[in-house]
């Protein structure tokens, strides 16, 4: 992994983390998130004169993705109503580098070395190991542990298909904008539903972070495309989890949540991880 395309990455990983603190301080998570959606929808419109056509390839992985993206976006906001970010996140975003290593080299054929599979592990390991900050009262809330571990499953699922079907499509750029435009379709069909007699009213109070979280969240996932064209998609997944770390200092400074021994032990493994996966051949 060249040096510009890992320093990319760990940009996407801020803007990532940041959207999250902001879907996470919201009351209605779910109206943001399809106010988030539609706004990157409407982006993806603007930008259709821009880029190509996707290849036939591509389309089924667009259709598979808008299917993932809608169940991840349920779980996590379901997540976060049980539990922290800097609980929740850890557990998602840990969980999700070590499935996505295992499909893309038993199933794709991306080639890892040792080193950078003991990376991948020990960055997983990292953020994970936040949870165990918490004690044993980490273990008594199972409904954060299993959306969050859901939404983990669902990121992984969204990330290989994305992976793919960026190499099938004319080009990374042309395949994120046409997959935002149906992305946020169901999310907001499911939105407007179940909040249809407050939509306007939640609308008129969360559409200015709205907007602002949908245009962070598609340029931090325009970012992570563009280079799983550039490396194997297990690096790349990797890499990005460091957005870990900008979650939890989010919480701490913005979300008043406690910043203690552990959870900078933890910090400094996923780092160390980072570090090595840039430094091995």
């Amino acid at each position: 992994m060249t040096t510009p395309v890992f320093a990319m990455i760990v940009a996407a990983a801020l803007l990532h983390a940041a959207w999250n603190a902001l879907v996470k301080v919201n009351t209605d998570r779910l109206i943001m998130v399809a106010i988030m959606m539609v706004s990157q929808a409407i982006i993806g419109c603007l930008a259709l004169p821009f880029v190509a056509f996707p290849t036939p390839a591509a389309w089924p992985y667009i259709w598979a993705s808008t299917a993932l993206h809608t169940a991840y976006f349920l779980f996590l906001t379901k997540a976060y109503r049980y539990g922290d970010l800097s609980h929740v996140y850890p557990i998602s975003r840990g969980f999700a580098p070590l499935l996505v290593a295992v499909v893309s080299v038993v199933y794709i054929g991306d080639v890892l070395s040792r080193q950078a599979m003991a990376s991948i592990v020990l960055i997983a390991l990292g953020i994970m190991s936040l949870t165990l900050t918490r004690g044993v009262s980490g273990f008594r809330e199972p409904k954060a542990i299993f959306f969050a571990l859901g939404t983990g499953v669902f990121i992984a699922g969204y990330t290989v298909v994305d992976g793919l079907g960026a190499r099938l499509a004319d080009s990374a750029h042309s395949y994120i904008f046409w997959l935002n435009i149906f992305d946020g379709i169901p999310i907001t069909i499911i939105a407007l539903y179940l909040r249809r007699d407050q939509i306007l009213l939640q609308v008129r109070a969360s559409w200015k972070l709205g907007v602002i979280s949908g245009v962070v969240s598609l340029l931090a996932y325009w970012i992570v495309l563009w280079a799983m064209t550039q490396a194997p998609m297990a690096m790349v997944s990797a890499v990005r989890e460091t957005s870990m770390v900008f979650a939890v200092l989010f919480g701490v400074f913005f979300l008043k949540e406690r910043l203690n021994l552990a959870r900078v032990v933890s910090i400094f493994f996923t780092l160390a991880g980072a570090i090595m996966l840039k430094t091995g051949k």
